[in-house]
This record gives structure tokens, C-alpha cells and sequence, in this order.
């Protein structure tokens, strides 16, 4: 295979030993680019024209190469950086619990140290043949789904897709807000032209400006030719910029300046220029924290959310989370020339009971590995259970209810129940205690008799618990007994 036909594949680990083993064996498929660290890792994407097809990494990276944190936190860059990457995590730190987080943050695979470098070729060919499969299939401006929230952002997409004016897309990580930005391209009359996006997250602060603007001859070093950028590529087309809450504050300022009149420069030059690129920008920030913080400029925020666009998180589908596993099931098996899995009722109950804390990019990595593993095969809970995060999910109990409401008791304490490792009852009742009695002190500002009143306690019961609250002690003690 000649080295333009390669897959890239970014492997990265501290251990010498492994990264030369595997660049050894991998080289003759893949074209391999090696990192030690997190840091390394971003240097190096700068330096690529694009970035790896393919991710092979440890968790265990430096500073903390005993902890997952490193190795977590460069699988969340990752996808951010290419949300078409395909990462596999090769760790000695192969706790089930590990596993199931680096799967929710994008990983489609977790194998355990030491493996076989045959079985991880194996992998990777497959993880790039299901990259491809996914390219090949992308949708047309078409978005899944039947609940109210996603017929809401279609019609939204409609009607915001042919005005010229910018668009800011809301929503979490995985959610599909670049999804949402294609189908706006191509819903516009700007179809026809090339849809240019851009990560503000993935590039050296230094380089966003000549990145975005274009550079003259001689304007910083290794700068040997003009260049244009991104504007002047995405003349009369679209710009996407993703990750728009990285911006560097100092070229807030020349972005809002092209919104307000196309007019730019490129660096080292004086004339100014003229784009009418649609620009649409993504965050998965809260811009208004943001704001507040001195992070962003009030006035680019208001420019860049002349329309506004949330994009939903899975958890609040509904019946939709069945259609995208229906649709995604039906086209791994496809690809994979096998018959489709099946869930049972029970495990099709815990599917739809599941939070998905990585979106759609989670639900559709879970169904890869499912179809992996259980080719033609009906599912049980147990079996599903073990390619979910549980541990992510929040059980969100609702108050004590009367009546009817009852049942929805029931239900919380049901996956309460189901989902929670180590369930203690005694444990549960007190942090529900605790909790409103916070709450009543918090309302009454602190007022003993008042809060008592609102509890339906004497003043003495609330006094006495919260001197118990106070001698448990932790990382919370915010209830002290005062003398009101």
C-alpha cells in the first residue's frame, strides 16, 4: 500500500518501547504519527495539513501517568478537534469503569494491556472502514427523529437557512451541532459551494489570526508565500466555526468586525478586503458565563446569535433514542455484512432509561461494539448494561408526591435502584433530609424558627440534626447551627 492509500494513524503512550513496537508493526498499513503526551499531541495536529483518521492511545499519560485524567481529557480533544476520528484506547488501566467512561467521551473501543499487535491491526482496519462507511452515508441536511424537540430544530433550520445573517448553535458535546450547521448550508443557495469549518479550539492561539484571515509574504516566520484564509476561501459559501468560545479575546474583536462589515486584513498587509461568508458558530459553553467571566465579548456574542439554535441532548428524545438505534443498527450490520442485534424487552427498557452523557457520538459507538459483539444475537440488560456509563448518570428524584404522581416515584427509585453501584438506603434518606433542610434554611436566610415552621419540625429537632450534619463532616459542611 503506498503511503498516500495509508490511513494516519496518531498513536500516543509514555512508554518508548510500545510506541516503537507499534510503530514497527502498524507502519506497513497506517501512516503513524507518534506523541508521549497530551501536549506533544497538540503541537502536533498543528503541524498536520489534516488531521489523523485514526487515534490508538493510553489513559495513563504525564503528568499523572497512574491516573486516566490525561488520557481522558485528550479523548474529549480529540473528537472535538475531528469529530470523524476513530479512537481505540489500549491502557493498562482497564477497570470496567475506565472503559465505560473513555466509550462515553468518543473512544469505539477499550482494550486492555498487554494485546496483541495482529488483534489491534485487526481493530484500527475496521474503526477506519466504519469511518469511511459513516462518510460515505452522511445525511443530506436530514435529521433523525420524530419528538417534538427535533421536529422544533427542523423547523428552525428551515427557517433560518437562507438568511444571510449569522447563526449560533447551542448544545453539548456529541449532540450534532456540526450536523446541524450542514443541514443549514444545505438548505441555503449556498449549497452549490464548499462548506469550510473550522475548529477554534483545535489551533494555536497564534495562528487562529493568519488562519482565518490569510497571511502576506514575510508576515511572521516560515511565512515563504501569500496565503488566503478562511474568509476569503469561504467567499459566497459558508464558514463554520466550531468551538467559537476559544477564540482568543484579542481577535474577538477583528471577527466582530468582519460580521458587522466583511471588512478584514490579512496579517502583514494594509489593504482591506471584503467577505460575505454566512458565518454559523457552535458552543457547547454557556456564553453568557462566559461573558460574565471576561472571557467573550458581550457585543461579538450578540452578533454571532442573531439566530439562535439549541440543539437537544439525547436524553430528552424519548422514543427517538429506538429510531437512531433502529437506523444505526441496520447500518453497522450492513457495513459489517452481518445480521443485526436484537434487545430484549428488558434490555430495550434500559436503553430507553439511559441518559447517553455522550449524545448521539455515544448511542452510536455503543451500537458499533454491540454489533461487533452480538452479530445476529437478541441482547439482555446485563449484556447491554456492560457498554453503559451508568456511573455518569444522574438520578434526578423528584419531590414527595401525592396522588397520581406517585407513580413517578416509583420510577426514579426504580433506576435509582438499577443503575446506582453500592445502593444504601440509610444513606439516600439523609442526603434527601439534608437537602431540604439546606433548602428551608436557604429560603429563610437562615432563620432556625422560621425554617422549623417550613419543615413542619420543632426548632430544637432541626438544631439537633443539623449539629449531627455538622459532625459528619466532608467536602460540604455548609450547615452550621447559628443562633437565630
Amino acid at each position: 500500500m503506498s503511503d498516500q492509500c495509508k490511513p494516519e494513524l496518531l498513536i500516543v503512550d509514555d512508554d518508548p518501547l510500545i510506541t516503537d513496537t507499534l510503530n514497527f508493526v502498524l507502519s506497513k498499513d497506517f501512516t503513524v504519527h507518534v506523541a508521549d503526551s497530551r501536549a506533544q499531541v497538540k503541537s502536533m495536529l498543528r503541524q498536520l495539513d489534516q488531521p489523523p483518521q485514526l487515534a490508538l492511545i493510553d489513559l495513563g499519560l504525564p503528568p499523572t501517568p497512574h491516573r486516566p485524567d490525561e488520557g481522558f481529557r485528550l479523548i474529549s480533544e480529540l473528537v472535538a478537534y475531528s469529530p470523524g476520528i476513530k479512537i481505540v484506547v489500549l491502557s493498562g488501566q482497564s477497570d470496567e469503569t475506565n472503559a465505560r467512561h473513555a466509550r462515553t467521551l468518543g473512544a469505539i473501543e477499550f482494550v486492555a494491556k498487554p494485546c496483541e499487535p495482529e488483534t489491534l491491526k485487526s481493530l484500527l482496519k475496521r474503526a477506519f472502514e466504519i469511518r469511511d462507511a459513516e462518510l460515505g452515508a452522511a445525511p443530506q441536511g436530514g435529521l433523525l427523529g420524530r419528538s417534538l424537540l427535533i421536529e422544533k430544530l427542523r423547523q428552525q433550520i428551515g427557517q433560518f437557512a437562507d438568511a444571510p445573517f449569522p447563526v449560533l448553535i447551542e448544545g453539548e458535546s456529541g449532540s450534532g451541532k456540526e450536523l446541524v450547521a450542514k443541514s443549514l448550508h444545505l438548505m441555503s443557495r449556498r449549497a452549490g459551494r464548499p462548506f469550510l469549518a473550522l475548529n477554534c479550539a483545535a489551533i494555536s492561539p497564534t495562528l487562529v489570526e493568519p488562519t482565518l484571515f490569510g497571511y502576506a509574504k514575510g508576515a511572521f516566520t516560515g511565512a515563504t508565500t501569500a496565503r488566503a484564509g478562511y474568509f476569503e476561501d469561504a467567499q459566497d459559501s459558508t464558514l463554520f466555526l466550531d468551538e467559537i468560545g476559544e477564540l482568543p479575546l484579542e481577535l474577538q474583536a477583528k471577527l466582530l468586525r468582519v460580521l458587522e462589515n466583511g471588512e478584514f486584513q490579512r496579517v502583514g498587509e494594509t489593504q482591506s478586503r471584503v467577505s460575505n461568508a454566512r458565518v454559523i458558530a457552535a458552543t457547547n459553553r454557556d456564553m453568557r458565563a462566559e461573558i460574565r467571566a471576561g472571557r467573550f465579548r458581550a457585543d461579538l456574542y450578540h452578533r454571532l446569535s442573531v439566530f439562535t439554535i439549541s440543539v437537544p441532548a439525547l436524553r430528552d428524545l424519548g422514543d427517538d433514542k429506538c429510531m437512531l438505534l433502529d437506523h444505526y443498527r441496520e447500518f453497522y450490520a450492513q457495513q459489517a455484512r452481518v445480521e443485526p442485534f436484537e434487545l430484549e424487552r428488558n434490555a430495550m427498557d434500559l436503553w430507553l432509561d439511559y441518559s447517553f452523557p455522550g449524545n448521539v457520538r455515544e448511542l452510536r459507538n455503543i451500537v458499533i461494539r454491540l454489533t461487533t459483539k452480538y452479530a445476529g444475537e437478541k441482547i439482555n440488560a446485563a449484556e447491554l448494561q456492560s457498554e453503559l456509563d451508568m456511573e455518569s448518570m444522574d438520578i434526578d428524584l423528584p419531590g414527595l408526591p401525592a396522588g397520581q404522581d406517585f407513580k413517578a416515584l416509583l420510577d426514579a427509585a426504580r433506576r435509582h435502584l438499577q443503575f446506582q453501584k453500592n445502593f444504601n438506603l440509610d444513606f439516600t434518606l439523609r442526603q434527601w433530609e439534608r437537602g431540604y433542610v439546606e433548602a428551608a434554611l436557604l429560603i429563610t436566610q437562615g432563620n432556625l424558627t422560621q425554617a422549623a415552621k417550613l419543615l413542619g419540625i420543632h426548632r430544637t429537632t432541626l438544631y439537633s440534626r443539623m449539629q449531627n450534619y455538622a459532625n459528619q463532616g466532608g467536602p460540604d459542611n455548609a450547615l452550621q447551627p447559628s443562633a437565630k
